[in-house]
């Protein structure tokens, strides 16, 4: 067996990294229960009109305008330099250039910034695929990492690694997509295709860390069979952590500076990329490990 450095006994603490999770976890997931996700247009079908003016625009009358030429307003953010992005129920090009002319009569010209239309039908058709990337994604995520592993020396099985990598992401999901239930109900932040773009993201990222940590206990295991399993993910957890830290804050650094400088229109993206490498690390180094850990325990328990 060979020698090893001292370590960090990381699994000594499981339960509290998990438990810690469950803290985080559950607003999110009461938020999603009682107030589910605000979806945009991507998903329900609708017309996104962003407009600029010269001065600001009473939003009193814009609304009155809107009535008036039967254009049901959804929601209307008001952002930096006079700019409105107005979500309302599917129109025409022609309603939108009645709209921009009834604006004009009250002494208001406005800049067209974007308008984009998107039918119910594939607004559905999203959100089916949506989801049906999240769980294709996680099911070949399990058959990778199982397939990797299968070398591992016995009794470990090598696709509980990849089930505990999958239930670390899912980790990541759910604290992401809860957070902007959150955010959508309190503040109107809405659901767009970027996000589900940051969420697969987020999975690749936070399966991608989990699997360095868990290829150095497999590396561990046949060099450290008379060790508890417990303590081989100690000594691997340890050696792999200033690489995993030093990845993901050099990738926190560059979205900090995205959402300080980028623009208006992939603010939540970035958001949602931020808070979900922070997820991801956590996960990654104090979810997944402590899983399969306790997986491997109660089996040899019950032998």
């Amino acid at each position: 067996m060979q020698t090893k450095n001292s370590h960090f006994p990381f699994m000594k603490f499981k339960w509290l990294y998990l438990g810690f999770s469950l803290l985080l976890i559950i607003p999110g997931l009461f938020s999603l229960i009682f107030y589910g996700l605000k979806l945009s247009i991507d998903f329900t079908g609708g017309t996104l009109l962003e407009i600029q003016s010269q001065s600001p625009i009473d939003e009193g009358k814009l609304k009155e305008i809107s009535h008036s030429q039967n254009i049901d307003i959804v929601s209307l953010q008001t952002s930096a330099e006079n700019t409105y992005i107005i979500r309302s129920k599917e129109i025409s090009q022609e309603q939108n250039e009645k709209f921009k002319t009834g604006l004009s009569q009250i002494g208001q010209e406005v800049t067209e910034k974007r308008f984009e239309t998107v039918g119910p039908v594939i607004g559905s058709e999203l959100t089916r695929k949506s989801f049906l990337a999240v769980i294709v994604a996680s099911v070949f995520i399990v058959v990778y990492i199982s397939w990797s592993f299968r070398e591992i020396p016995k009794p470990y099985s090598p696709w509980k690694f990849g089930a505990s990598a999958v239930i670390a992401l899912l980790h990541d999901v759910v604290i992401l997509t809860g957070l902007f239930s959150i955010l959508g109900h309190f503040y109107g932040v809405e659901i767009d295709a970027l996000f589900i773009t940051a969420v697969l993201t987020v999975i690749g990222f936070s399966v991608h860390d989990t699997i360095v940590v868990f290829d150095r206990v497999r590396e561990n295991l046949p060099r450290m069979l008379k060790m508890p399993f417990e303590q081989v993910v100690d000594y691997s957890l340890t050696e792999t952590l200033a690489r995993s830290l030093n990845t993901s804050v050099g990738v926190i650094l560059t979205l900090t500076a995205l959402l300080l400088f980028g623009g208006e229109t992939i603010r939540w993206f970035i958001v949602a990329l931020l808070v979900g490498i922070i997820s991801g690390t956590y996960s990654s180094i104090f979810n997944a490990s402590p899983i399969l850990v306790l997986w491997e325990s109660k089996k040899n328990h019950l032998k």
